[in-house]
């Protein structure tokens, strides 16, 4: 039986910006749960939720004070447990996402950990004595700028956080940390949940001398701070792998479940995350490229097929847009190309995930200066590494606050909200969200959507083209990612295929116009 995350598709939900129930101007699982069936029209097949672990806040909820409970903003754990019985009714998995790399420091383990140099919990986290000159003891630098390294007066050691200063490093070399992060699996498996997307896996473990990472000769100002040295011996190293083994022995235990790991590298180092035979990793370890890519036909068509034969044996490729994290794709792109983009995402071999949002053409949202909430932008601001122009509140309709609450919303709303909400293009045919319902409709109605082998095809120009495959059930798809008219020679074998879906519902695929998109079958 084929597993069911290789046909899903993966709905990520943030859920300060999903949908308020209370009226506080901030989401919550009551939202989310209000909007199941919006999702379940939509086609989704799963939902992955940012976190909803008590947390200060410090970085919105990735830095976790308690990983076995909810936090009082989004609710409880019936509310939770409400939630995920609702999404199992409706036919949709629900996964949650695990921060295993750090905690808050105000989680009771680093409370316990900072108390004293002989308290049981100090080797938990990673602390280091200063070098003779008093300075940090190595050069490693924070992913949200300045030393990784704070300094603690009460007991004088530095420890270790790889983002802000409240988020400090839990030690993975502690086979006691190990067994208590492990734990936390279980406790939400057993609860019922269907996965686990696993934040910064490849961070987790670190050189175990800490020794200085390689500068960084091509940096410049105005690059992000972290940038000024590669992370050799920061990230990436050969035991995270045994990490990986362990939590998907757990999952395997608890039957039907999925890991997702977050992991930015580049391909030949990212597959290494699938794992062996002898010891399986992470079952999809995010494919960011699309993310990164330059947008044309060409070095996709290569992207596609470099990445296609990495793979390892039974290794189930997975694509993803957008995140939390990084810019829209609309933003990236354009709103035109945006449409192809999204039936590139839907139609390729493997898992796509799909951002919130994305499904109505949202954009980047200009923040202004005094309403900016994201630390990364407070502490680099004016580089482009800010979060909080792609973590807007979804709009649902054209009412007060776009129907995503009674109050005003923690972040702005796009100015186009009155027209741009999933109730108005539910109703408008041309719309981006129909396009979308479309595409994931396909998806489970076309075996070589879901499951099928990935073929190029030839195409020259701004075109890219390729056939899906499963047994007798044959597709092309042809997509123009530039903005000009292209000629297309149709296949012989695909001469009799009609058009399933356009991306701006055009009919003809010899000649696709600007923007335009084709699946035929």
């Amino acid at each position: 039986m084929t597993e069911w995350w290789k046909s899903a598709v993966i709905y990520q939900v943030y859920p300060r910006s999903f949908q308020d129930s209370n009226g506080d101007g901030i989401g919550d699982l009551k939202g989310i749960e209000n909007r199941l069936d919006d999702l379940k029209a939509l086609g989704v097949d799963a939902i992955w939720i940012s976190p909803i672990f008590p947390s200060p806040q410090a970085d919105f909820g990735y830095d976790v004070a308690d990983y076995c409970g909810i936090d009082p903003r989004f609710g409880t754990l019936a509310d939770f447990d409400a939630l995920l019985a609702a999404a199992h009714e409706r036919g949709i998995k629900l996964l949650l996402d695990l921060v295993p790399n750090h905690s808050s420091d105000q989680h009771p383990w680093f409370v316990e950990s900072r108390a004293s140099r002989d308290n049981p919990k100090r080797d938990w986290y990673i602390w280091r004595d200063p070098k003779p000159d008093g300075s940090p003891p190595n050069n490693w630098i924070s992913d949200f700028g300045g030393s990784a390294w704070e300094w603690d007066e009460a007991t004088g050691q530095y420890y270790y956080h790889a983002f802000l200063k409240e988020q400090p490093d839990l030690n993975w070399r502690n086979p006691a940390v190990r067994q208590a992060m492990l734990d936390v699996l279980r406790f939400w498996f057993a609860r019922g949940i269907d996965g686990f997307r696993i934040d910064v896996l490849w961070h987790m473990v670190k050189h175990a001398d800490l020794p200085d990472n390689p500068a960084n000769d091509e940096w410049a100002p105005g690059q992000p701070d972290y940038t000024r040295v590669h992370q050799l011996h920061s990230t990436d190293q050969p035991e995270v792998h045994g990490i990986a083994g362990e939590m998907r022995m757990i999952a395997d235990d608890y039957g039907a479940r999925v890991l997702i790991g977050e992991i930015y590298l580049p391909v030949p180092r990212l597959v290494g995350y699938y794992g062996t035979q002898a010891q399986p990793g992470v079952h999809l370890p995010f494919n960011f490229q699309l993310i990164g890519a330059d947008w044309n036909a060409r070095g996709l068509a290569k992207m596609i097929a470099d990445y296609e034969g990495a793979l390892p044996p039974g290794g189930w490729p997975n694509w993803v847009l957008g995140n939390h994290d990084r810019p829209r794709i609309a933003t990236r792109v354009g709103p035109a190309q945006a449409r192809v983009a999204m039936m590139l995402l839907l139609t390729l071999r493997g898992t796509p995930t799909l951002y919130y949002g994305d499904e109505i053409g949202l954009e980047d949202v200009a923040i202004p200066a005094g309403q900016v909430q994201d630390p990364r932008e407070l502490r680099e601001p004016g580089i482009g590494m800010g979060r909080d122009p792609v973590r807007t509140p979804m709009a649902w309709d054209a009412s007060a606050h776009a129907g995503f609450s009674p109050a005003d919303p923690w972040l702005p709303l796009h100015p186009d909200w009155l027209t741009r909400n999933v109730e108005a293009q539910r109703g408008d045919p041309a719309s981006m969200w129909r396009l979308t319902q479309k595409l994931l409709f396909l998806r489970h109605e076309h075996p070589a959507l879901a499951l099928g082998d990935y073929h190029p095809v030839d195409a020259d120009g701004d075109l890219l083209a390729y056939e899906r495959r499963h047994e007798h059930d044959r597709l092309l798809i042809v997509l123009n990612l530039g903005d000009t008219p292209q000629g297309f020679a149709i296949p012989e074998w695909a001469e009799s295929l009609t058009v399933l879906a356009s991306a701006r519902g055009g009919t003809d695929p010899a000649l696709l116009s600007p923007n335009e998109g084709y699946i035929l079958g």
